[in-house]
């Protein structure tokens, strides 16, 4: 499978129809990420598309009924096992792959990393089909609420869906860090946040003691940027992380409470996980507390990086080419605590009982792909970035599209909660 630059084959591009439409919006910058230039994509393609590929198993009808067994298996536990059918998109096909994140278009000379699929212990984890996600969540809509990784997922959300439909921009701002897409033929909406602390922030200095920014968090006040906009949204999904390594300081009720690393004097100096704990302790106070909003939260799980030799701006990288094995490495140090933050300030919300709120666990399944980031292939050579060896994101098409699989297998069950909860009370 050949799988060339998108600026060397657009005449070749043969998407999915989409009635009415003259070309499809130019997929923009959707957050402020860590690189020195803005985020940049390839552009869209051609009108006058063709009809989709025929895929396998596929069909627009299928039943989405899944079996206790499945409900109750353990996802996110497993190994990756080989699938050589993979990829189901690949820059050439999608037109929503973020730059730095287009592995193949800048010369990643393997194609491995894209040829495994997640296999959990003790059951099978169906592959991401299309119709029916569109089918599941027709007339609903979806939000991404975070950092870059999690413009990452919705990127390749949006390929993985390609094969059906492209969304159009119906964004109502021209704020390039809050975007809306809409599914036309399915009434279904996809949104983007950007708040990569999930709190109230605000940067402090443009360079800080790092050269990386000096930022103030309010760990007690809600970022409203997304907090006022979610009442109308069905899915709600947050993620926070690698943005806590930064240096900031710490606010609470409008008093400084300490820093990480921010050399200022007489502010005391705080663990990362200070922050961590604070911050998805206020988000999903945030959830609790908006009372027109009904839909379902999910946390997706803290994604280790992969820098070895060195950290990220000590001349680390990821040069590895297979997965891990379950066996061969385990979440420790700071990964481990951040993880650990998360889940008991996810319980905590749990037991308030006034939301659902439903877990997206990526964390092992992602601590075990080495091979699947970007490192020196989203840019070119020459192109001064900050993050030149980018080992915290993931490649499209990628390990990050088993993301969908998992979403969708939780979809599938809360459709099923949601019909024996409505079966009970008509009883």
């Amino acid at each position: 499978m050949e799988l060339l630059p998108f600026r060397k084959s657009r005449s070749n591009i043969k998407p999915i129809a989409i009635l009415s439409i003259i070309g499809i919006v130019l997929l923009i910058t959707l957050i402020r990420s860590s690189y020195s230039t803005g985020p940049q994509y390839s552009p869209p393609p051609d009108s006058n598309p063709a009809a989709p590929p025929v895929l396998n198993n596929n069909p627009a009808a299928e039943d989405i009924k899944i079996t206790d067994d499945q409900e109750t298996c353990d996802i996110f536990t497993g190994e990756w096992v080989p699938n050589p059918e993979a990829p189901y998109y690949t820059n050439r096909t999608c037109w929503a792959i973020h730059e730095h994140q287009n592995c193949m278009k800048y010369g990643r000379p393997d194609t491995e990393f894209m040829k495994w699929k997640w296999k959990p212990e003790g059951c099978d984890l169906q592959l991401f089909n299309p119709y029916q996600f569109l089918d599941i969540v027709r007339g609903k809509k979806l939000a991404f609420v975070g950092d870059s990784v999690g413009r990452n997922q919705m990127q390749s959300m949006i390929c993985l869906l390609s094969r059906v439909e492209y969304p159009i921009d119906v964004s109502p701002t021209s704020d390039e860090q809050f975007k809306r897409w809409k599914y036309v033929n399915y009434n279904f909406t996809v949104g983007y946040f950007w708040s990569p602390f999930l709190v109230r922030s605000e940067e402090r200095e443009s360079d800080g003691p790092t050269h990386t920014g000096l930022f103030n968090l309010y760990l007690d006040e809600f970022d409203e940027s997304w907090t006022t906009q979610i009442d109308e949204f069905d899915y709600v999904i947050i993620n926070a992380g690698h943005w806590f390594t930064r240096v900031a300081v710490y606010y609470e009720n409008r008093q400084i409470v300490g820093c990480r690393f921010c050399q200022l004097p007489n502010i005391t100096d705080r663990p990362h996980t200070f922050a961590y704990r604070r911050t998805f302790r206020t988000a999903f106070k945030a959830l609790n507390e908006r009372r027109r909003f009904k839909g379902v939260s999910f946390l997706k799980t803290f994604s280790p990086s992969h820098f070895e030799n060195g950290l990220w701006n000590e001349g680390g990288n990821c040069v590895r080419r297979r997965p891990f094995r379950s066996n061969q490495t385990a979440l420790a140090g700071l990964d481990l605590d951040m993880y650990l933050t998360q889940l008991e300030e996810f319980r905590a919300a749990q037991r308030k009982g006034e939301k659902r709120f439903r877990l997206l666990d990526t964390t092992q399944a992602m601590l075990l792909r080495p091979d699947g980031h970007p490192s020196k292939y989203g840019h070119w050579p020459d192109d001064k970035v900050v993050l030149y060896n980018d080992c915290v994101h993931w490649c499209l098409p990628g390990p990050i599209d088993t993301w969908a699989d998992l979403l969708l297998h939780m979809l599938k069950t809360e459709a099923r909660r949601w019909y024996r909860e409505k079966k009970k009370k008509l009883q």
